[in-house]
This record gives structure tokens, C-alpha cells and sequence, in this order.
């Protein structure tokens, strides 16, 4: 028997306790048939006021998933999407194969993370070689992101890193702040602008960056919603939130 809403997909979401964006924008990315349960990932809005503890904190963070991740199999989902990106892109490539192996082996159940769904989001775009980046993080893990992606051959023009400093902080940055830090990102020698870090409410403007900028800009709730539908075989387009999930 099929459930009644999630007659498509179940998908089993697991986001910090602290994020306030990733369960709103995912419900508001659903399709008929595929139903959203948000697992938290409980943890303190830690004071992230270092490149040390920002990382610790991000540490506590992916420790805890495995708790999140045995509530919501409770539910039963076909499954899971991670609503936290920092963790997925430590240890570049090699590294976020290992996280998902590790969280794949413990549910029984694939999973979509934040970093894998931004390397294919590119890819789906194609001929894109020189990319910059913004997040709510600190150096460290900006670093972290640029070995990421320079493992897929992209080169990492310019970044910016807002230095939350609280986990709560991130959702509380507004979208003047952001189109000013796309302003700055941007250029002739760039081909695409990505968004990491999901409490960061960035959907709808990079939707609409894309359009006047004449380029990808890619927010990463909204990759990472997509990668989970096109990796079900679910191929709605999903309209207002840029190229990605209308296009592709």
C-alpha cells in the first residue's frame, strides 16, 4: 500500500535543530506525491566566532546526525536529504563519499547532500569552469568548499564568507546584504555564483540573480531539493526558483 500523500517518495529530512529556512523551502519546493519529515539534528545556536569553533560546532553537528537520522526512520521514508551543507564538503570529493557511505550504511537508504547535489547542479548546467561562492560560514570552511569543488575542476574565482555569529544568525541575514555580496562575486571572468549554508534564505533571490545576471546562480536548498527528486526519478519542474529545478 502506497501512503496516502507520499505516494511518490518519502523523503526524510535532516536538518539542524537551530535551522529555521531548510524545512519552509523544501515544503515549498514539494510536488504532488512526495512528502517532506523533518528530523532535527539537536544542538546548541553555538557562537561561532572562530574558524575553531565554527568548526567545532559544524563537528557537533555531523556527530549528531546519526541520532536524527534513526527518529525519522520511524516514518518510514523511501529517502534521505540532508538540510545541512558545511560537513558534506570537508575532506573535498573522497571525503563527502564517506560521510554519505557512513549515513547510508546506518539508515539502509540513499541520501542527497548539499555538496553532491551542487557538483551535479553544474554539471546539469554545463560549461561552467570558473565559479564563485558565498556563505554564512568562517574561513575554514570556505576552504573547505573551494577543495570541494576544485576536485570537480571547477576554479574558485572569488568567495565570500559572512562569518555568522550564531548558527540562529544565519537565517537573520537579509537580502540587501546578499544582492550586495552577488554584486561583488560577480564579473566577466566568472561563469556561475553558488550559495552554500542552508539557513541562509537565498531561494527566490538567486532565482531572480540568474535571470538579470544572464547566469547560473545556484542556492543550495534549492539543488539539494532537486538532486533528491531527479535521483527518484521524479522529473517535475518546480517553477520560481531558478533554471535548475524549471530546466533541468
Amino acid at each position: 500500500m502506497k501512503d496516502a500523500l507520499g505516494y511518490r517518495a518519502k523523503f526524510g529530512v535532516l536538518g539542524p535543530s537551530t535551522n529555521t529556512v531548510v524545512q519552509p523551502d523544501f515544503d515549498d519546493l514539494r510536488v504532488p506525491g512526495v512528502t517532506n519529515h523533518y528530523s532535527r539534528i539537536v544542538i546548541e545556536d553555538a557562537n561561532a566566532v572562530s574558524d575553531e569553533t565554527f568548526m567545532a560546532g559544524t563537528m557537533e553537528i555531523s556527530e549528531n546526525t546519526v541520532a536524527a537520522v534513526k527518529g525519522v526512520l520511524t516514518c518510514k521514508p523511501d529517502y534521505l536529504v540532508m538540510g545541512m551543507s558545511a560537513v558534506t564538503f570537508y575532506g573535498g570529493a573522497e571525503g563527502n563519499a564517506k560521510w554519505r557511505a557512513n549515513i547510508e550504511a546506518e539508515a539502509g537508504l540513499k541520501i542527497s547532500t548539499g555538496a553532491q547535489a551542487i557538483s551535479a547542479a553544474l554539471e546539469a548546467y554545463g560549461g561552467i569552469k570558473r565559479v564563485s561562492f558565498l556563505s554564512p560560514y568562517f574561513p575554514v570552511a570556505n576552504k573547505e568548499v573551494s577543495n570541494y569543488l576544485s576536485d570537480f575542476g571547477y576554479t574558485i574565482v572569488r568567495d565570500t564568507c559572512l562569518r555568522c555569529p550564531r548558527w540562529t544568525a544565519i537565517a537573520e541575514v537579509q537580502e540587501d546584504t546578499l544582492r550586495g555580496v552577488i554584486r561583488d562575486l560577480d564579473g566577466d571572468d566568472v561563469d556561475a555564483i553558488v550559495q552554500v549554508g542552508t539557513n541562509l534564505s537565498m531561494m527566490r533571490l538567486a532565482a531572480s540573480a540568474e535571470r538579470y545576471l544572464g547566469k547560473p546562480v545556484i542556492a543550495i536548498n534549492a539543488a539539494t531539493y532537486w538532486h533528491g527528486l531527479r535521483a527518484n526519478g521524479i522529473e517535475d519542474k518546480v517553477l520560481g526558483f531558478g533554471r535548475l529545478l524549471e530546466e533541468f
